[in-house]
């Protein structure tokens, strides 16, 4: 029942924002502003971040096993910790987005 309830107010919300958004006057086209970066490149550079944590993680295991001085068993835990939580975020961020672009897909026009 709240899923319901839930799904018409989502609705309703959107059909405002889409009403606000007929009712303004449409700008002029103009490009995208310098030095703005697009979706995609901010995306790239999530997915680079997540990647460089993760790789830090692996090399400070690495080197904890190899009994190498200075890597304490704490910040190879963290470090692990830290890739882990950034990787299930941006899982999430995936999830959402494919659930978004499912939802677009099935309205109908």
């Amino acid at each position: 029942m709240s899923q319901g309830v839930e799904f018409n107010r989502l609705m309703l919300e959107m059909r405002s924002m889409q009403m606000d958004a007929m009712a303004r006057a449409k700008p002029v086209e103009t490009p995208q502003e310098v030095g703005a970066p697009s979706f995609a490149d901010m995306l790239g550079q999530a997915v680079n971040k997540v990647s460089e944590t993760q790789q830090a993680s692996s090399q400070l295991a690495t080197a904890f096993e190899m009994g190498q001085g200075g890597v304490d068993l704490t910040d190879v835990m963290i470090a692990s910790q830290k890739a882990s939580v950034s990787f299930q975020a941006l899982t999430q961020v995936r999830n959402k987005l494919v659930q978004a672009y499912q939802d677009i897909m099935q309205m109908p026009v």
